[in-house]
């Protein structure tokens, strides 16, 4: 996975603000058997993102572009997977279908990545009935990096 995961560095960054679909092109998805992510641990996975990150704001330095790019890395509990992408758009504007709050703990987000048992499900034991009306729903964490050169 830290391979898969290093090779976004190689792929080519779409930045295109009048165009936000096409920066779909940057979005990642990475999953892992659970041998695979016992044998990995948090702060190796987040050196690689921080090593990603510091590429690509290097990437978009060279590329002569002026406007706010983010790169962002997040657990998506549903699938089972850690993902991320990059886009022209500020770290409290990205597009999600929950809501997020954006945070500096990068590791917190991998940790609960490599600690979940069961990836992309729920354990039997562990469904619990749902209230109505239903509450707040829970807030996933999202970690943000400047990609804008020399910051804002």
């Amino acid at each position: 996975m830290l391979k898969d995961i290093r090779a976004v560095a190689d792929e080519t960054l779409v930045l295109a603000p009048e165009d936000q679909d096409a920066e779909h092109a940057n979005t990642n998805w990475f999953g892992a058997p659970l041998h695979e992510r016992i044998g990995m641990t948090a702060d190796e996975v987040v050196a690689v993102f921080e090593e990603i990150a510091s590429t690509l704001r290097e990437q978009v330095a060279g590329s002569g572009y002026q406007g706010t790019a983010t790169f962002y890395v997040w657990h998506d509990l549903d699938a089972g997977q850690l993902r991320c992408s990059a886009g022209t758009r500020k770290p409290s504007d990205l597009v999600f279908p929950v809501a997020y709050q954006v945070t500096e703990d990068l590791r917190a987000i991998v940790v609960e990545f490599l600690e979940d048992r069961a990836p992309g499900s729920i354990q039997w034991g562990a469904l619990e009935p749902v209230p109505y009306p239903e509450t707040e729903p829970s807030v996933m964490a999202v970690w943000a990096f400047d990609l804008t050169p020399f910051g804002r």
